[in-house]
C-alpha cells in the first residue's frame, strides 16, 4: 500500500512538473531575444504582466515539487494502509489546489500564445524595406505592387492595424518589405498600440525607410501636417537610408504643385540629406524606380559597413590580385581571321554589319513576325522573351512555343511535316479509301430499294414466323403463365396480412380438413418414433365424447325449458322424491357444476397424466421438461419477452452515493 501511494504521488508530481517546465521553456525570454521582439512584446502584451505570469508558473512548479517531496516522506513512515491512503489524497489535493490558483496566469499565457502564433515571420537582420507615414497615404498599395502580399486596402484610416511582411527579389537577392500602420502626429505617450508597432520597427530595424507623402491631400491630412510628422519622428531615421516618396502624382502632378508646398517637401529632404522620388500606385509610375533606388542605397550601405569592419582585414590578407605589366610600348589591335570575315560576309556567322540580331527559332510566328524569316534586327525593336510572346498571342494555355524549329533531322525541310499515325505497323492513311463516301451512298440507296420491294411483296399478308405450331403453343403457354405470376405477385403485394402469432402458427385453418392431426397420421408418425400412441388416441376420443355429451345436454335443457317446472322434475331421481323444492334445486345445481367441471378437466392440459400421453417416455423426462420450462421462464420474467436482454442496475443509489465517512462500510 505504501509503494502504491508513493508511486501515485511521484507520477502526479512528474507530470505536472513536465508540463509547467515545457510552458516555461517554450515561451521566449524577453532578455534573450532581439530588442525589436522584446519591445514588441512589451507593447502588445505588457512586459511586467508577462514576466509575472511566467514567474507564478515557476513558483507553482516549485511548490508541487516541495509538496510531493514532503508527502512521500510522510507516506514512507505511515503506520497503516488507511493513513497512507489519506496522505496520498491530501498530496493530490494540495497539488490540484496549487494548479487551480494559476488559472488566471495560464489563461493569459494561452492568449499570448495564440497571438504570438499569428505574428508575421520577420527577420530583423536581413535586407529590409520599411514604409511609414500618415494613414491612407498609399503604403499598403505600394506593398501589393512590389510583393505578393495581399494587404487589405480601403479608403479610410487605420485599415492596417499591425505589421505586414512581404518579400520581393532584386539583383538575385531576397528582400523583406514591411508595411507599418499609420502614425499620427502627437507625443509618444499619446500613441496607441497600433502606432507603437511602427515606432518600434523604425527604432530597432536596420533598413531602408520610405516616407510617403500624399501631395493630393486625399488622405485627409495636409502637406503641412505630413511635414510636421516627419520632423517629429526624424530622430528614428538616424543611421538609415531614407527616401521621401511623393505619392499620388496622377491626381496632383509634382510639377504643378504650389511652390510653397513644394518648398516644404524639399526642405525636409535637405534637412535629412535624402532624395525625393515621385510615384503613383494607380498608374504604376515610378514604382519600380523607387524600389530599385531603396534597394541600391541599402545594399551600398551594407557593403560599406562590412568593408569598414574588422572582419574584412582577415579576408583581404588571403586575397592576392595580379595585374599584368606591359612588356613594350607597341599598340596591338584585335585580330580577326580572314575566314571569320568571309563567314560574316556570307551570313553564316554573326552579321556583316555587326548589329545585334534576335533569333525567332523556337518560337511560333506572331502577328509582328508573320512575314519575317531568320533573324530580326534589334536596333529599333525590344527583345521579346517567351513570356512576352505568350501574352501577345492569347496567354497561357492558348499559345505555346513551336519546338519543331529545334529538331535536328537529316533534311531540315522535314521539321514541319505532319507526323504520321501508325497502327499495326501501317499508317492510318493506308486504311482510308478516297471513294468511301460514294460507295456508302450507293449501299444506302440499294438497301432502301430492297426494303421497298419486300414491303410491296408482303402487301396484305401476315408476318411469317419461323416457329411451328407446337413451339407457338409453348410460347403462348409460357406468356400466359408469366402473366398469371405477375398478377399473383401484385395481388399478394396489395394485401395487408398480419404475421401469425407463434402459438397458432402451423394450425389448420379449415376445421373440416384434418390435415396432420388425423388419428391415422398421428399413429403412423408416433410409431416411427417408437412411442406408444394408443393411450394418446384414446384420450382424444374421450375428449370428443365429452364435447358431444355437453352439446346433447344443452340441447335437452333447451328443449325442456318450454315445459316449465314439470320438465325440471323429470330429471330428479326417484330416491329424491320426498325432498323439498329447495333441496332438489340445490342438488341439481351441484350436479350441473360437477358435470361442467369434469368436461373442463378433461379438456385441460394441466391435469396429471401418464408420461406417454404427453409425448414423453418416462417420469424423469416429464420432470426435466418442467425444470427446463421453469428455467426458460425465469430468464425473461419481468422483461418484454425472450429477446429482452436489458440488465437492471444492481447497485442501490442510497448505499453508493454521498461522502464516505470514517467507520465501518460493510454495506458499501
Amino acid at each position: 500500500r505504501k509503494t502504491c501511494s508513493m508511486r501515485k504521488i511521484k507520477f502526479t508530481q512528474q507530470t505536472i512538473s513536465e508540463r509547467l517546465s515545457q510552458i516555461l521553456t517554450d515561451f521566449p525570454r524577453l532578455n534573450d531575444i532581439h530588442p525589436f521582439y522584446a519591445d514588441l512584446c512589451n507593447t502588445l502584451y505588457d512586459k511586467d504582466h508577462y514576466k509575472l505570469a511566467l514567474g507564478q508558473i515557476n513558483t507553482a512548479r516549485a511548490l508541487v515539487d516541495s509538496i510531493a517531496r514532503d508527502m512521500i516522506r510522510m507516506v514512507k513512515y505511515g503506520d497503516s494502509a488507511y493513513r497512507c491512503k489519506c496522505l496520498k489524497r491530501a498530496a493530490l489535493g494540495r497539488m490540484c489546489t496549487v494548479l487551480k490558483r494559476q488559472k488566471a496566469s495560464l489563461a493569459y499565457l494561452e492568449e499570448v500564445r495564440k497571438h504570438l502564433s499569428r505574428l508575421p515571420a520577420l527577420d530583423p537582420n536581413t535586407r529590409t524595406l520599411l514604409m511609414c507615414g500618415l494613414p491612407n497615404v498609399g503604403k499598403s498599395s505600394f506593398m501589393n505592387k512590389i510583393t505578393r502580399g495581399n494587404v487589405d486596402v480601403q479608403p479610410y484610416a487605420f485599415t492596417t492595424k499591425s505589421l505586414f511582411v512581404g518579400h520581393c527579389d532584386y539583383r538575385y537577392l531576397r528582400w523583406q518589405v514591411i508595411d507599418t500602420p499609420g502614425i499620427l502626429d502627437h507625443s509618444l505617450e499619446e500613441r496607441n498600440t497600433i502606432e507603437m508597432q511602427a515606432i518600434i520597427a523604425l527604432a530597432h530595424l536596420t533598413c531602408s525607410v520610405l516616407y510617403f507623402v500624399d501631395i493630393s491631400e486625399q488622405c485627409g491630412y495636409t502637406i503641412d501636417q505630413q511635414c510636421s510628422l516627419f520632423r517629429s519622428i526624424k530622430p528614428l531615421f538616424a543611421n538609415k537610408q531614407l527616401i521621401i516618396v511623393v505619392n499620388k502624382v496622377d491626381q496632383q502632378p509634382w510639377e504643378s504643385l504650389e511652390s510653397d508646398k513644394k518648398e516644404m517637401v524639399k526642405s525636409l529632404a535637405d534637412d535629412a540629406n535624402c532624395s525625393i522620388m515621385t510615384m503613383s500606385n494607380l498608374s504604376e509610375h515610378g514604382v519600380s524606380d523607387v524600389k530599385a533606388a531603396a534597394c541600391d542605397k541599402l545594399l551600398e550601405t551594407r557593403v560599406e559597413t562590412r568593408v569598414s569592419g574588422k572582419k574584412v582585414e582577415g579576408v583581404m590578407n588571403r586575397l592576392q590580385v595580379f595585374q599584368p605589366a606591359p612588356r613594350d610600348d607597341v599598340q596591338r589591335k584585335a585580330h580577326i581571321p580572314d575566314s571569320v570575315k568571309q563567314a560574316q560576309a556570307e551570313g553564316r556567322v554573326g552579321s556583316a554589319d555587326h548589329k545585334p540580331k534576335r533569333t525567332m527559332s523556337g518560337y511560333a510566328p506572331t502577328k509582328e513576325t508573320s512575314g519575317q524569316n531568320g533573324d530580326v534586327d534589334m536596333d529599333n525593336a525590344v527583345r521579346k522573351t517567351a513570356r512576352d510572346l505568350m501574352w501577345e498571342n492569347g496567354g497561357p494555355g492558348v499559345w505555346a512555343p513551336d519546338y519543331r524549329e529545334q529538331y535536328d533531322l537529316k533534311d531540315p525541310e522535314w521539321r514541319f511535316d505532319a507526323i504520321p499515325e501508325i497502327i499495326n505497323g501501317k499508317n492510318i492513311a493506308d486504311f482510308v479509301d478516297p471513294d468511301i463516301e460514294k460507295k456508302l451512298a450507293e449501299l444506302e440507296v440499294e438497301e432502301d430499294q430492297l426494303l421497298s420491294e419486300l414491303e410491296a411483296a408482303r402487301m396484305g399478308e401476315d408476318a411469317e414466323s419461323d416457329l411451328d405450331s407446337e413451339e407457338e403453343a409453348a410460347v403462348e403457354a409460357i406468356r400466359s403463365k408469366k402473366k398469371l405470376i405477375k398478377q399473383r405477385k401484385q395481388t399478394d403485394r396489395s394485401e395487408n396480412k398480419p404475421v401469425l402469432p407463434r402459438e397458432i402458427r402451423g394450425r389448420r385453418l379449415n376445421p373440416l380438413n384434418t390435415g396432420a392431426r388425423d388419428s391415422k397420421t398421428i399413429k403412423k408418425t408416433m410409431d416411427e418414433l417408437g412411442v406408444d400412441s394408443s393411450r394418446m388416441l384414446e384420450r382424444g376420443r374421450q375428449m370428443e365424447r365429452g364435447r358431444e355429451r355437453k352439446r346433447a345436454r344443452s340441447r335437452t335443457r333447451d328443449g325442456n325449458d318450454d315445459d316449465g317446472k314439470d320438465g325440471g322434475a323429470d330429471d330428479i331421481d326417484m330416491d329424491d322424491a320426498d325432498m323439498s323444492k329447495k333441496q332438489a334445486k340445490k342438488k341439481r345445481r351441484e350436479k350441473s357444476q360437477a358435470a361442467s367441471r369434469d368436461i373442463s378437466v378433461a379438456r385441460s392440459h394441466s391435469r396429471p397424466r401418464d408420461p406417454s400421453k404427453s409425448g414423453l417416455f418416462t417420469d424423469d423426462a416429464v420432470k426435466m421438461a418442467k425444470k427446463l420450462d421453469k428455467q426458460g421462464q425465469k430468464g425473461w420474467v419481468g422483461g418484454a419477452g425472450e429477446g429482452d436482454n436489458r440488465k437492471a442496475v444492481h447497485l442501490v443509489k442510497w448505499m453508493n452515493t454521498g461522502k464516505k465517512r470514517n467507520g465501518t462500510h460493510y454495506c458499501r
